[in-house]
C-alpha cells in the first residue's frame, strides 16, 4: 500500500507543466541511454497498446472505435474503458486520468458505467434488475479486473443507489444532463463513505487508497444521433467536422476544468469566502497542490478538517491536511454536460487525456486524424460504400484511393499515428531521433517530460447520419 507516499506524489504534480517542455533538448539528450531504439522498436512501443473494433453490421450511428495507451508513469495512471448499454440503447466510450496512484482512476473505470446505466432506467426498469441482478452493461477489450472483496462491496453500493433511485419522486422528466450529473456525483459519494468503512484491515486499505488518489474522467454517450459528454477534469472531448469546402473543424465538446480556464477559476473562488480569494488558487494549483479543478476521490480536498485528523493524518502526518485549508470542500466531481446532434459531416470524436494535449491542439489532432482515415483507405480492399453505385462514382472513388496513397500512415491505428506525431512531430514531419529520446527515457525522469497519453477515436457511420431513426 502506497499511503505514505501519497503527499509527495501530490506535490510532483506541480513540475509537470514547468519542466516540460523548457528542459526538453537539453536534458532529454543527456539523460538517455547511449543506444537509440531503432524505427521498428519505436513501432512496437508506440502500438503495444493500440486496439481497433469494427461492428461488423452498421446499423447505428457508430461504425468503429480505436485506442491506445503509452505510460510514462510507473504503473500507468490512465485508462479507459468502452461498453454497450445492455439493458437501454447507446455504447458508452471514456478515457479516465489518475493522480496520487492508480487506484482511483482503475476503480471508476469499472464503476462509473454502471452508474450512468441505471441513471438513465425508468422505474419499471430499475426494479426489473434489482430482482434479476443481471449485467448492466457489456464491456469491452478490458485489460484488469478488481479483487473479490471490492466487487462484493461495489456491488452494495451500487444497489444502494438504485433503490435510491426507486424511492425518488418520478415527477421529474428525464433530462440526460442530470442523469449523468447525477451518476458522477453518486459514484463520487460512494468513494468517500466506502473510504470510512470498518470492514476488514485488507479492504479498509484498499478503499481508503481509492478515496486517497484521484481521476478526472471524460465519458461519451452515443445513442443514434444524440452524443452526449460528461467531463470533469482536465481531458478533453472532440469531434472532427469535414466541411463541404473540405477542410476540418474541431468541435470542442467540454473545457478543461484547470486554472486556465477563468470560468472555472472564478468558480472555484466563488464558493469560498473573500478572505480566501489569494489562497484558493495558488501557483496556479486548488491549494498549491492540485491541477485539476474537478476529481473523483482526493478526499484530502473534500473531507472536513475533522475528519481528516481523526482518519488521515495517523497514517500520513500533518501534511496530508493541505494549507489554508478553511472551509472544504474544495473539490467536486460534477461533470461539465454537453449535447451535440450528430450531423453527417460529423467524421469522428476524439477522447484523449492531458498527454494528448500537452503536445498538440484540438485543430491539429483532428487535422491528423482526418489525413489518416484519407490515407488509410489504402491499407485495406476497396469496398464500395453502397450498391448500385453509378460508374462515374466507382471512378471518383479510385481517383480519391489514388491521391491517398501520397498520404499512406505508418500506422493502421490512428490513436498510434496521434502519439508518434505527438512525441516526434516538428516542423518537418516525424523525427525519429526525438520519438526515439522520449520513448528512450529512463522510468524515473519520463514523467517530467512527458505525462501517459490514452486516445479513444470513436469513427461515425455518415450513411446512417443521413438517415437516423430518431
Amino acid at each position: 500500500m502506497s499511503l505514505n507516499l501519497y503527499t509527495n506524489n501530490v506535490c510532483l504534480l506541480g513540475i509537470k507543466n514547468i519542466f516540460k517542455f523548457k528542459l526538453h533538448s537539453k536534458c532529454i539528450h543527456r539523460s538517455v541511454a547511449a543506444r537509440k531504439i531503432t524505427p521498428q522498436e519505436v513501432t512496437a512501443i508506440l502500438s503495444s497498446k493500440e486496439h481497433i473494433y469494427e461492428f461488423e453490421q452498421n446499423l447505428g450511428s457508430v461504425k468503429a472505435y480505436e485506442t491506445n495507451q503509452l505510460e510514462s508513469n510507473t504503473p500507468i495512471e490512465d485508462t479507459r474503458a468502452e461498453a454497450k448499454c445492455l439493458l437501454t440503447s447507446g455504447m458508452l466510450f471514456g478515457v479516465f486520468d489518475g493522480h496520487g496512484g492508480a487506484s482511483c482512476s482503475h476503480v471508476i473505470t469499472k464503476r462509473l458505467f454502471d452508474y450512468i446505466c441505471v441513471s438513465l432506467l425508468p422505474k419499471p426498469l430499475l426494479l426489473e434488475y434489482l430482482e434479476s441482478g443481471n449485467q448492466l452493461v457489456e464491456m469491452r477489450n478490458e485489460t484488469f479486473d478488481l479483487v473479490g472483496e471490492l466487487k462484493t462491496l461495489y456491488a452494495q453500493s451500487l444497489k444502494s443507489y438504485v433503490l435510491k433511485l426507486i424511492n425518488e419522486s418520478q415527477e421529474h422528466q428525464f433530462k440526460m444532463k442530470d442523469a449523468l450529473e447525477k451518476a458522477f456525483l453518486q459514484l463520487d459519494e460512494d468513494i468517500m463513505a466506502e473510504a470510512r468503512f470498518n470492514i476488514n484491515s485488507e479492504v479498509d486499505n484498499l478503499t481508503l487508497n481509492v478515496g486517497l488518489s484521484g481521476s478526472v474522467a471524460c465519458v461519451a454517450h452515443i445513442d443514434g444521433p444524440h452524443l452526449h459528454v460528461a467531463s470533469t477534469g482536465d481531458c478533453l472531448a472532440v469531434v472532427g467536422v469535414y466541411t463541404d469546402d473540405d477542410t476540418w473543424i474541431a468541435k470542442v465538446m467540454v473545457e478543461e476544468h484547470n486554472t486556465d480556464n477563468l470560468n472555472e477559476l472564478h468558480r472555484v473562488i466563488s464558493e469560498h469566502p473573500s478572505n480566501e480569494k489569494d489562497t484558493v488558487i495558488k501557483y496556479e494549483r486548488l491549494l498549491g497542490q492540485l491541477a485539476p479543478l474537478r476529481a473523483f476521490g482526493d478526499l484530502r480536498y473534500k473531507w472536513s478538517r475533522e475528519m481528516l485528523s481523526e482518519h488521515i493524518v495517523p497514517k500520513l502526518g500533518e501534511n496530508a491536511i493541505p494549507p489554508f485549508y478553511y472551509t472544504p470542500p474544495y473539490l467536486t466531481a460534477k461533470p461539465q454536460v454537453a449535447h451535440h446532434h450528430l450531423q453527417p459531416r460529423d467524421k469522428f470524436l476524439i477522447l484523449a487525456t492531458d498527454g494528448l494535449w500537452d503536445f498538440m491542439s484540438p485543430l491539429q489532432v483532428v487535422r491528423l486524424v482526418g489525413e489518416h482515415m484519407s490515407g488509410k483507405v489504402t491499407l485495406t480492399p476497396l469496398k464500395l460504400p453502397r450498391k448500385n453505385m453509378k460508374l462515374s462514382d466507382i471512378n471518383n472513388l479510385l481517383l480519391q484511393r489514388r491521391d491517398s496513397l501520397k498520404r499512406k500512415p505508418v500506422d493502421a491505428n490512428a490513436c498510434t499515428h496521434l502519439i508518434r506525431n505527438a512525441l516526434g512531430g516538428s516542423e518537418y514531419g516525424v523525427e525519429h531521433a526525438k520519438l526515439s529520446q522520449l520513448l528512450n527515457l529512463p522510468k524515473n525522469i519520463s514523467r517530467s517530460f512527458r505525462d501517459d497519453i490514452t486516445i479513444t477515436i470513436v469513427y461515425f457511420n455518415t450513411e446512417y447520419l443521413r438517415h437516423p431513426q430518431s
